[in-house]
């Protein structure tokens, strides 16, 4: 049988590197995926590491505050 990963799988996403980096290390980033009902947030150091699920409104609620709206 072979089953195909839920919307809620990061597998399938396509990640997306942060603009906002300021280290010289370009693998020294956040990496941000959207699906339809979740953010998935992970440290581009360690892509298989532990990763963040967030809700799109608690998502939105906290991206000013990381860019300095």
């Amino acid at each position: 049988m072979i089953q195909k990963p839920s919307v809620g799988d990061a597998s399938e996403l396509e990640w997306v590197r942060s603009s906002y980096s300021s280290s010289g290390d370009g693998n020294d980033c956040v990496e941000v995926a959207t699906a339809p009902t979740v953010v998935h947030v992970r440290d581009s150091k360690d892509v298989h590491g532990p990763r963040l699920a967030l809700a799109p409104t608690a998502w939105a609620a906290f991206v000013p505050y990381v860019v300095g709206a």
